[in-house]
């Protein structure tokens, strides 16, 4: 502790910026300590955290339970491989699987490892199940996606950022406009599609939401075609958006039990992130028998995918979700969190429009997409004790963890509001 004492923010980022590849533009606060919905850095501010590292902490920083976990199978057994069997990891597929309503379970470490867990299992589900000739099975994207960083995923992007001098990319990818149903029943009439990966929200592209009928019949169409339905919900999963799935939509779903049908089941889900409460790299991706039975030995692994850690972490955290309502929590503060931000919509010229569903949340500053205005709003932001950013250059995300009380989101809003407000002078 003595040393940290004398350990400054200038000092953290200097160490960074000599030592790390620049692959990240962090905002300029060293953070030391989270709790709850807050964080603190180096120096001892408080600021609450309405990034949620991307979603992963929904349960809140450091939440006992999740950690509870941690300290206790830690001391016990943190990794076999799957060269072994372990006492975890049956569990933890059995409560997973029970939990979201799917068969089995293949377990990952990351996003992007989830990601392309489930374009491989699409590919062969398509050869083996739908018949398509090898090496022409084909993935439907859509534009503006995001579903991680690794070659095949960037060769479903359209972001130059993403793939500029990054080629040559993985064929076989189709793109699509996002939120267009003529689109994809136009790229549904090729034979060869096994798959359609979409995310039921767009985070990454700016929190854009689709219609209300979107992905129900994005999801008949591939019914209708015989090609899978992937939801990529590594962000908009695990109560985010009020829901226990995006893709619950508008159904009586609570976090504690549904009494409503799923408006869709995915034929292959994908998950992260919040998985693990933000603690450890968890992913999932979660099918019926008759998609992930192509899968057999030596198919496809991970030497930490499964391992006893992170098979107990999950648990926890997946518990924690339930037993504290968080789906019901998002849902009710992002009605309370957009109403008060079209107030705000309605009093500046500053901020065009709001959108979003449950706690993720975004708004659109009315500047140019290369302008540095929500970057600057975002610094001004963390300079009154809160902590968010910019996407696309003139949004801003809203995420803070579910945890987060009433009393708690209107102290937020009031610093949003009184920052804009001046930002606006």
């Amino acid at each position: 502790m003595a040393v940290l004492e004398h350990f400054t923010s200038q000092q953290a980022i200097d160490l960074e910026n000599k030592y790390g590849a620049q692959n990240y533009h962090p905002l300029p606060v060293v953070l030391t300590r989270g709790e709850g919905v807050y964080v603190w850095d180096v120096e001892g501010r408080r600021y609450y955290d309405f990034l949620s590292a991307y979603s992963a902490v929904n349960q809140g920083h450091c939440h006992p339970k999740i950690i509870d976990a941690l300290k206790k199978q830690g001391e016990q057994l943190t990794l076999t491989s799957r060269a072994f069997y372990n006492d975890q990891l049956g569990q933890y597929e059995k409560y997973i699987t029970g939990y979201f309503g799917f068969d089995k379970v293949l377990p990952m470490n990351t996003g992007a490892e989830a990601v392309e867990t489930a374009i491989k299992l699409a590919r062969k589900w398509g050869y083996e199940k739908k018949g398509i000739h090898t090496n022409q099975a084909k993935i439907v994207v859509c534009q503006n996606n995001f579903h991680g960083r690794t070659i095949t995923i960037i060769s479903a992007s359209n972001d130059p950022i993403a793939t500029e001098n990054f080629g040559p990319f993985t064929p076989g990818i189709i793109s699509i406009r996002y939120n267009d149903l003529e689109a994809l029943r136009e790229a549904l009439k090729d034979d060869n599609v096994a798959g359609f990966l979409v995310e039921p929200i767009q985070g990454e592209a700016g929190v854009y939401v689709p219609d209300d009928n979107y992905i129900r019949e994005a999801y008949e169409l591939c019914k209708e075609k015989n090609v899978l339905f992937i939801a990529d919900e590594v962000q908009t999963g695990i109560a985010r958006t009020g829901r226990l799935l995006a893709t619950c939509g508008n159904c009586a779903c609570s976090d504690k039990n549904c009494s409503g049908t799923p408006e869709v089941k995915p034929d292959i889900l994908i998950l992260g992130k919040a998985i693990s409460g933000g603690v450890l790299p968890v992913s999932a991706v979660l099918a019926d028998n008759e998609v992930m039975d192509v899968i057999r030995p030596g198919n496809h692994g991970s030497t930490f995918g499964g391992n006893p850690l992170a098979c107990a972490v999950a648990k926890a955290a997946l518990k924690v979700v339930k037993e504290e309502g968080l789906a019901e929590n998002a849902d009710r503060l992002g009605k309370i969190f957009r109403a008060r931000m079209q107030e705000l919509v309605e009093k500046t010229d500053l901020v065009r429009l709001v959108r979003g569903k449950g706690l993720l949340n975004a708004i659109v500053i009315n500047d140019s997409e290369d302008s540095s205005t929500a970057w600057d709003i975002c610094i001004k932001l963390r300079d009154n004790g809160l902590l968010a950013k910019p996407t696309h250059g003139n949004i801003i995300r809203f995420a803070p963890p579910l945890v987060m009380t009433e009393e708690q989101l209107e102290e937020c809003i009031s610093i949003i509001a009184t920052t804009i407000s001046d930002f606006s002078k």
